[in-house]
């Protein structure tokens, strides 16, 4: 959309625009959002979708399904203003906005309810019908009164198991709240899932045609149609400030494989516009590394212990790395890779990297959930922790993590030699000084 009329005047921009959103996890918000793109956009329009909080594994589907970046909208990890400024930059490019929330609709604090409120977006509000009838429009009712700021377009059910089952539902629906589709149980629409939630993307031999069957549910449905636009105020300065090249000419080796493939796109982009050089390696496969600081995200190495473990020339360049004094960053399951050893769900446990000392294991709950900052001197860094597995070390932390529900201790922050690793997922554009920080040897200025 042209600017509005005035030198140095920035305009508003309107984009159809909806939340898809649930009463709790599991209830199908990632297959809706994933039929809603891939309908609208091979109906010829372009779709740009986001997903409230922090995740990877949703956002490889969604990606799949629009045919266009996913990235993350949160008002306490990304911010109020970068999400605005995300927002009004998608409007300008799209026929249409979705965004897929997380949890349930009022679940954190701020909620996805919240960030809708924020911005003016309508929200559909999907419920998983098994087990109820009249009660589900008690439900919607609830979801619809509980915030008083909301703009709920309506509910939907899921996993409807009949005609008659559809009939009771409508039958209970308060006249206030609109039902915007019924959708049938639908087995060859699912989307497998595994501890931390969704298979990635790549590991989906049939996703296309998942996708196709989910979106094919949505043909009798309000949902084909476009919500209403929304207009999103610009930012109240064009563009962000370019940051310091702090990192300029550095050459950084990020991994990233079915093994390690958890990363935020913003992170890297902050790299380049740090000044880096970014190179990918595999830790599966390549035997060896040359650069002058090495990122390992998180992932599974959980479901490739062997094959971590025999990749013994990969873990020599690894310590010569580190005995040269040349930073390493590892996150999560990164961390994990460091460690001398590393025990599956079954007992299997392999030899991994031994940077690291200490032994990790994965566990059949979650041990880690939550949002998490990290003072440093050069800036606050924010994040979040998710994982399955428990670690052992002698090591001391260096720091700990700050919850961000209660302020008290978070995950702790190892620092050996030039290593740096974490339980945590950081959000680099939170503080671009700090993030420049992780791959500067000490006593350079970082």
């Amino acid at each position: 959309m042209p600017p509005a009329a005035g030198a140095g005047v920035i305009a508003e921009r309107s984009c159809p625009a909806l939340v898809l959103s649930a009463t709790s996890s599991g209830q199908g918000k990632t297959t809706l959002t994933a039929a809603l793109a891939r309908h609208h956009r091979r109906a010829g329009r372009r779709v740009r979708v986001f997903k409230i909080g922090p995740d990877f594994l949703d956002p490889m589907i969604l990606e799949r399904a629009s045919g266009a970046e996913v990235e993350p909208l949160d008002l306490w990890m990304v911010g109020e203003a970068a999400c605005g400024q995300r927002l009004w930059e998608a409007a300008a490019e799209a026929d249409l906005i979705l965004v897929e929330d997380a949890m349930g609709l009022y679940d954190g604090s701020p909620s996805g309810a919240d960030l809708a409120a924020r911005f003016g977006l309508p929200v559909a509000a999907l419920i998983d019908a098994r087990g109820m009838g009249q009660t589900f429009g008690a439900l919607a009712l609830g979801l619809a009164r509980y915030g008083p700021d909301l703009r709920l377009a309506g509910v939907i059910a899921n996993r409807v198991g009949s005609d008659r089952h559809a009939e009771m539902i409508r039958a209970g629906m308060p006249d206030q709240v609109p039902l915007l589709g019924v959708l049938p149980r639908l087995a060859e629409a699912v989307l497998p899932s595994r501890h931390l939630g969704l298979l990635q993307a790549n590991e989906i031999a049939d996703l296309e045609q998942r996708l196709d069957a989910a979106a094919a549910c949505l043909r009798d449905t309000a949902l084909t149609g476009l919500p209403p636009a929304v207009t999103f105020a610009p930012p109240l300065s064009p563009r962000s400030p370019r940051p310091a090249p702090r990192l300029a000419g550095a050459r950084i080796a990020i991994a990233r494989d079915a093994a390690f493939a958890f990363l935020y796109s913003a992170n890297l982009r902050l790299l380049e516009q740090l000044g880096a050089r970014l190179a990918f390696f595999s830790p599966l496969h390549d035997s060896g590394i040359e650069a002058d600081a090495i990122y390992l995200p998180g992932g599974y190495p959980e479901l490739h212990l062997d094959r971590l473990a025999s990749n013994q020339p990969l873990h020599r360049a690894l310590r010569a790395h580190v005995d040269a004094g040349k930073p390493l960053y590892a996150e999560c399951g990164g961390m994990l890779y460091l460690l001398e050893t590393l025990a599956d769900k079954a007992d299997h446990s392999a030899r991994l990297a031994g940077l690291l000392p200490g032994h990790g294991r994965l566990q059949p709950r979650l041990a880690g959930l939550g949002m998490q900052s990290l003072a440093t001197p050069a800036g606050e860094l924010r994040g979040h922790s998710f994982h399955h597995s428990t670690m052992t070390t002698a090591l001391r932390p260096s720091a700990h993590g700050i919850r961000q529900r209660d302020g008290g201790r978070g995950e702790p922050v190892y620092r050996h030699g030039s290593l740096v690793a974490s339980y945590l997922h950081l959000y680099f554009p939170s503080a671009p000084d700090a993030a420049a920080a992780l791959f500067t040897p000490r006593g350079t200025g970082g």
